[in-house]
């Protein structure tokens, strides 16, 4: 039996439509996944996403929060290293080609301290700081916090928290939204976002786009994201920087508060005055090196303040 040339071009026409049927489906089922995709991701930009860096990792437990000092647990055993150093840096050395940043730097922190971190621009303040958490490596050394390093830590967001910079914010993201995202990555309940802008004092300015915020406002909420996992060492790198008066005195309120409770905090500043009012101990670096270890009454006491102690231990300097 034999097909004509009728029969053969129904024959093509019917295969040419289940093939078409077939790459339709394969289309529409495409446009599916892509319109899912499309609406989670749309659900993810709503709630903000963390800018400048990784999202914190995600811890296994709940925290452990109860209210006191605005969300800030009482911590009469604060965790440290076997040595009760909380943090512990032993020869840290950072150089760049034959530029020597960071040289042999030694240094520990106790816990209930707040230590003044000085020195003059370009000293190596900034480098030290992101060695100690991990951002970059050292060349020799090594800087422990709990006596691990950073990227070893278990939480790191329950341990430490760190505001390095006052911009690593998206400008038409709300302030809550920026904190929302962060407490959503490192699996901490959403009330927590409440507990820390109340405690920085920016819950009335937290529906706002941080684009419309100034810059102390700004360092307040980077403090708030540092705060999210209660943490019991802050590092803060010019924490003062934008704040008005009001501000200072509240930060420096905040800060003895913290430190009384049980934590620890080491802090980068150029505000020699208010510094004099803050810390109990000061390290200055000077060209890499640490010319200066001491508590506040030591280097600045006998009629000498911590400005002329700064300033004979740093003459020379460009600042």
């Amino acid at each position: 039996m034999t097909h004509g040339p009728q029969n053969h071009s129904v024959i093509v026409g019917v295969l040419a439509v289940l093939v078409m049927a077939f790459l339709l489906g394969r289309g529409l089922l495409s446009l599916l996944r892509s319109a899912q995709a499309r609406r989670r991701a749309a659900s993810a930009h709503d709630l903000g996403s963390p800018v400048g860096g990784s999202a914190p990792s995600p811890p296994t437990a709940p925290p452990r929060m109860n209210g006191h000092g605005g969300g800030r647990r009482h911590r009469t055993s604060p965790p440290s290293a076997p040595d009760g150093a909380i943090v512990r840096v032993t020869g840290l050395t950072k150089r760049y080609g034959d530029f020597v940043a960071v040289d042999e730097l030694t240094f520990s922190l106790d816990p209930r301290t707040i230590t003044g971190f000085l020195g003059p621009n370009g000293a190596g303040k900034t480098t030290t700081l992101r060695l100690l958490l991990g951002l970059a490596d050292p060349s020799a050394g090594e800087a422990l916090v709990l006596g691990s390093r950073y990227a070893d830590l278990d939480q790191p967001i329950r341990r430490v928290g760190a505001v390095l910079e006052s911009n690593d914010f998206h400008p038409g993201r709300s302030g809550r939204d920026h904190l929302r995202v962060l407490a959503l990555a490192a699996d901490l309940p959403p009330s927590r976002v409440e507990e820390v802008l109340d405690l920085v004092d920016l819950g009335p300015a937290a529906s706002r786009h941080v684009k419309t915020y100034s810059l102390g406002m700004r360092q307040r909420l980077g403090l708030a994201a540092a705060l999210l996992g209660d943490p019991g060492l802050l590092v803060l790198d010019e924490p003062a920087n934008g704040l008005d008066p009001v501000g200072m005195h509240w930060l420096r309120t905040f800060l003895r508060s913290f430190a009384d409770d049980g934590g620890t905090v080491l802090v980068s500043s150029h505000v020699l005055a208010e510094v004099a009012q803050t810390v109990d101990r000061v390290l200055i670096i000077d060209r890499g090196h640490l010319v200066a270890d001491a508590l506040l009454d030591e280097l600045a006491g006998r009629g000498r303040s911590l400005e002329d102690a700064y300033l004979a231990l740093t003459a020379g300097d460009p600042s």
